[in-house]
């Protein structure tokens, strides 16, 4: 298979609500289907050649809320398109509604106003180019920033900084409110409770040890807050739909680009 990658890090007016911009153009997939794990991001994903398939739904672009379920997409032998990570806390501003009205669901990214945007992109013939687009579209919607209250923002860094290892009572008290009042306000704002965040976020780590090479699953366990193997692997069957073993052979060879999993930022 290959596989051709680009990424890069937002203008700094677009950064404090989109985490980066993920290029990928892929010929000869094998693999059928396509888990979308869960993570800490709002998913936008724009694709450059057919649409995106999941669930009897074909979409050009599409908006995926915070979620604690597998998305199955379908794969063709040949794809193109761009991946945004949106930080939940700046989908107000970016789109007008908050993660949780988007709730676990994918919506087509027209219902935002942005119907034109994937046809402006593919007549882009650079990933520079289409990604300084992206940073004049969003910049555009970045300069009356909606922002959470402030309490909710610092429980959100503190939750993500932790890989959701951090007890909710303590965090509710770490920013003066109570734990009924973080939860409420967590979930009208994220769409997800505190522990199910923390849960999502902890699978997240593992997901991300796993691409860099940590095969000890006992070991992996322990360091991302889980009590034991079999309670990763639990947590793997609910979250993912599979054990780690079943996800690290079917997928983890589509997505070793060490620039993707570490973050890092490409000028493709």
């Amino acid at each position: 298979m290959s596989v051709t990658w680009a990424v890069r890090q937002p203008h700094p007016v677009v950064r404090p609500l989109v985490t980066r911009y993920v290029g990928y153009a892929q010929d000869e997939v094998t693999l059928p289907v396509h888990r979308g794990l869960p993570s800490r991001h709002v998913t936008l994903v724009i694709s450059l050649a057919g649409p995106v398939r999941m669930a009897g739904r074909s979409l050009r672009a599409l908006v995926g809320g915070l979620h604690t379920s597998a998305v199955l997409i379908r794969q063709d032998r040949s794809q193109a398109g761009l991946q945004l990570e949106l930080d939940p806390l700046g989908v107000r501003t970016l789109l007008g509604v908050t993660a949780a009205e988007l709730g676990g669901e994918v919506h087509d990214l027209a219902e935002f106003g942005l119907g034109s945007l994937p046809d402006r992109l593919r007549e882009l013939p650079t990933w520079g180019e289409r990604f300084a687009l992206l940073d004049e579209v969003l910049a555009a919607r970045a300069v009356e920033p909606v922002a959470p209250p402030p309490e909710l923002g610092e429980a959100w860094r503190r939750m993500r900084g932790a890989d959701g290892r951090v007890r909710v009572t303590d965090l509710a008290g770490e920013v003066g409110w109570s734990r009924r009042h973080l939860g409420e306000r967590f979930r009208a704002e994220l769409g997800l409770a505190p522990k199910q965040a923390a849960r999502v976020l902890r699978f997240e780590r593992a997901g991300r040890l796993l691409r860099q090479g940590h095969a000890d699953l006992a070991a992996l366990a322990v360091e991302c807050g889980y009590y034991d193997q079999a309670h990763l692997t639990n947590e793997w069957r609910a979250l993912a739909g599979c054990t780690p073993g079943t996800w690290i052979a079917e997928e983890l060879p589509f997505l070793q680009d060490d620039q993707v999993a570490a973050g890092q930022d490409s000028r493709a």
